[in-house]
């Protein structure tokens, strides 16, 4: 049996890591933070920002209503507090969505 070599996973991740993820500066980040109470990172003794998966996910989520959606802050704010479970069902419903997308246009290319 070959061995096959485990992917290493990041407990944290910095600022500049998430921002580089979601493609915005990250002031952007530090301000949602701010605003959003869902997103609190840890930080270490200097003040460095140290995300977890659970913080990138709630990032993703304000990605995905602000960005991609349009809302305005406090609209965000009033569907995570009215919905969030449904907000993310639709979210990774949308992911998976373009993930079978991109499979078929690639196979449609390969063709």
């Amino acid at each position: 049996m070959a061995y096959k070599e485990k992917e290493i996973e990041k407990l944290y991740y910095s600022i500049g890591e998430v921002s580089e993820m979601f493609n915005v500066a990250p002031s952007l980040i530090r301000f949602w933070e701010s605003e959003f109470d869902l997103i609190k990172p840890k930080k270490n003794r200097k003040g460095n920002r140290q995300f977890t998966k659970e913080d990138i996910d709630h990032v993703r989520t304000i990605f995905h209503l602000v960005k991609e959606k349009g809302f305005t802050l406090q609209g965000a704010k009033d569907m995570l507090r009215n919905d969030s479970q449904a907000v993310r069902d639709k979210m990774e419903c949308i992911d998976s969505l373009k993930r079978v997308r991109g499979f078929l246009v690639e196979l449609r290319e390969k063709i």
